[in-house]
Parts: C-alpha cells; sequence; structure tokens
C-alpha cells in the first residue's frame, strides 16, 4: 500500500463525486452509495470514516463482515452510482442492472470499474447520538431523522489501495 500515490480532495470527492461502499462475501454482498464520509488518521493508522443507517441493506454486511471497500468511478459510472444509491439489493439483484463488474479481492469487493479502490478493516463503530449533535438546525435533522433512524458510524483501517 503507497499512501504517497492516495490524492483525492475529500470534500470534493465523496460529497459530489460520490463513491460505493460495499461488505459482504464472495457469495453474499451489497454495495451503496455514499456521500458522507471520512478520511485521516487515527492511532497511527490511515482510516476511513463511512456511516450506515440501520435500515439500509449493506448495514447487515457491515455488521457481518471484518472488511469493506470504499471505491470511486470516472463521471461516466454517474448513473450505475445513482442506481446502487437508490434500489435495495435487498428486493432485487441491482449490480446486473448497471454496467459495474465484481472484482472480488483478498479481503473485500470492490468492481473492476472503479479508479481507486480502499480496502478497510474494521477498527471501531458507534451510532450517532442525537443529543450530541450540535448546530444543526432543526428542520435539517428532521430530513435525515424524523421517519428514520440514525446513522452508524463506521471506522476502518485503510490496509490496501487498489488503484
Amino acid at each position: 500500500m503507497d499512501l504517497a500515490k492516495f490524492n483525492v480532495a475529500p470534500f470534493y470527492t465523496l460529497d459530489k463525486e460520490w463513491a460505493l461502499l460495499t461488505a459482504g462475501s464472495k457469495e453474499k454482498f451489497n454495495s451503496m452509495t455514499i456521500s458522507w464520509g471520512g478520511m485521516g488518521t487515527m492511532w497511527g493508522k490511515p482510516v476511513v470514516t463511512v456511516y450506515v443507517k440501520p435500515i439500509r441493506y449493506t448495514y447487515e454486511f457491515m455488521e457481518q463482515n471484518e472488511y469493506f471497500t470504499v471505491s470511486f468511478y470516472e463521471e461516466a459510472y454517474r448513473k450505475d452510482l445513482g442506481l446502487m444509491g437508490s434500489k435495495s439489493g435487498r428486493n432485487m439483484d441491482k449490480v446486473a442492472q448497471t454496467s459495474l463488474t465484481p472484482d472480488f479481492l483478498e479481503e473485500g469487493i470492490s468492481y473492476k470499474e472503479a479508479k481507486l479502490t480502499l480496502v478497510c478493516r474494521k477498527v471501531y463503530y458507534q451510532d450517532l447520538e442525537m443529543s450530541h449533535i450540535q448546530n444543526i438546525p432543526q428542520n435539517e435533522l428532521d430530513h435525515y431523522y424524523k421517519t428514520e433512524p440514525i446513522h452508524r458510524m463506521y471506522l476502518g483501517e485503510v490496509v490496501d489501495i487498489i488503484d
């Protein structure tokens, strides 16, 4: 893993370009589009932070597996990422509805079309606490949480970078 070659603009890349979060095994996995997350260091290790609500199908896979991937794509795959974020793998084979090809890694799953994949090993998780959220207007919180549960945060050590 060469961290020196990892060069993204995290505020732009996650929020505007999106990424796919994938967890599971070769036999059964799920991916979801993410635009929330963070990248940095903790405990002297490179880490990625992702957020998943318990109602999402990917949540089950995040809970049951030690590894997950975060993969990034060229603009040409925007429609595929839109589908991966708006449809549930519980109800359909959403990968079959895209032009994406699963890529089964030693630890985790990505897609052959990814321009960059971060392979992460879970090192921490915690449910966000509504009482700890500060300086966010109630109407914005209601947009995310009025009818749905709060996110679980997962922190993963980046153990490999595939480009």
